[in-house]
């Protein structure tokens, strides 16, 4: 069992550097303490909002993220509050554990308003420890997060764990540090640079800092994806310091009780800054995920490719005896079947479009094979679009067969076509 734990950590590890990686640190020197977040994610509505206390929540806030959570505004992926209490969120593996003990605890039915009121009614780690102590806050089984108050204290809250530390510099990433030793972890790229920074000096000045987040922060090859916000926190003086998409020459700084006298207001992060071209490739880089009418048409696709290889089958045995080249519906049907898969795969799998080709899953040898379905449409393009024509010049099929099998190589076209758009066919 145990090391059967290590291997999904191991693998975990090496996928979150092909999913969404996030990294943090905190430092703490001669009474200041700060802290960086760098938020390496593929959506492009970027936030930083003030919330004001209220009767049962009284400390103001503020929080940066870039998911929307409906009713619940967005969800913090970030924050600080009046007292200067941090926190970070970052995606994490941990296996499920049957904890009697926790199932007695409060549920957690609304995780966007459970993170934001813990930041409203805390003031130090051992405020947040007894907070979350009340919940089931394995309720976040894929997450863990870091608070780091006022005096360098901070807690790791992982899914079924709390663990506390006041060391003056700490580094985290995508992993729950119970589970993982540091040899793992520092197969993590950002979190080793971060880690080998430390090593060398530590300083609670922004410069330093923003340099550290430089480090640490994500760039990828094929669009330039990443790290899409970065926030410095200075816990001591109750500001933060924002840097968009990987850009580190440019901040924008606030005030946090400045901000909280305004009242609530939201501002989103992209409108602050320069207008970078590395964002508006992402911002305009259409896939399934993003374009409900590439969703549909995915969807479509993987309908009739599954529908044609059951005619083709049934076609197929009705006239094996009699039709010329009947025994290349024999090819089509299994083609038809493993593009529908496929056709599922490009729907629910985000990190296909974002990373090297043809791609490699840490989870399913069968994504990783369907990778290479793009190459093989590539390849058989023309010689089954000649075929096609041949077959409907000399009327070697019924009509329904040859408007099947006309409107199979149409979509495959038209797939070569997105295949090309979403550099399938370039290895970078």
């Amino acid at each position: 069992m145990k090391n059967a734990k290590i291997l999904l950590t191991l693998l975990f590890l090496f996928s979150v550097n092909f999913g969404k990686p996030c990294s943090m640190y905190k430092v703490t020197k001669n009474g200041k303490t700060m802290v960086g977040c760098n938020e390496d994610a593929w959506r492009t509505t970027p936030n930083i909002w003030f919330e004001i206390g209220n009767n049962k929540a009284p400390f103001g806030a503020a929080f940066t993220g870039s998911r929307f959570d409906g009713t619940n505004g967005y969800a913090p992926q970030s924050g600080m509050n009046e007292h200067g209490l941090v926190f970070s969120r970052l995606a994490s593996y941990h296996p499920e554990n049957n904890n009697s003990y926790f199932k007695n605890r409060l549920k957690i039915t609304n995780p966007t308003q459970y993170l934001k009121d813990i930041l409203h009614t805390c003031k130090t780690v051992e405020d947040v420890k007894k907070y979350i102590e009340k919940y089931d806050h394995s309720y976040f089984i894929e997450d863990v997060f870091i608070y780091v108050d006022k005096s360098g204290n901070y807690i790791v809250v992982e899914p079924y764990k709390i663990i506390s530390g006041n060391e003056a510099s700490y580094v985290l990433s995508n992993f729950c540090p119970s589970i993982t030793s540091k040899e793992e972890a520092l197969k993590l790229e950002r979190y080793q640079n971060g880690v080998l920074f430390l090593n060398n000096k530590l300083e609670t000045d922004l410069e330093f800092c923003r340099k550290l987040s430089d480090t640490m922060h994500v760039c990828r090859e094929k669009i330039g994806d990443g790290t899409l916000l970065t926030s410095i926190w200075d816990n001591t003086n109750g500001t933060v310091n924002l840097y968009f998409y990987h850009k580190y020459d440019k901040t924008i700084k606030f005030n946090i009780k400045e901000e909280l006298v305004k009242g609530n207001h939201l501002i989103k992060v992209d409108s602050l800054f320069p207008k970078n071209d590395e964002f508006e490739k992402l911002a305009s880089y259409q896939i399934p995920h993003n374009n409900d009418i590439l969703r549909l048409f995915l969807v479509f696709c993987g309908l009739f490719f599954f529908m044609s290889s059951v005619y083709f089958l049934v076609n197929y045995v009705k006239n094996r005896k009699t039709n010329s080249f009947n025994t290349i519906k024999l090819l089509l049907i299994p083609f038809g079947l493993i593009l529908f898969y496929y056709m599922y795969v490009l729907s629910t799998n985000m990190t296909i479009f974002y990373f090297a080709s043809p791609y490699k899953s840490s989870f399913s040898t069968l994504t990783s094979l369907t990778s290479y379905l793009p190459y093989v449409l590539l390849v058989a393009i023309i010689p089954l679009i000649r075929f096609n024509l041949k077959l409907i010049k000399e009327k070697l099929w019924n009509t329904f067969a040859l408007i099947a099998l006309s409107l199979n190589s149409l979509l495959y076209l038209i797939l070569i076509g997105f295949f090309v758009y979403w550099r399938f066919y370039f290895n970078f």
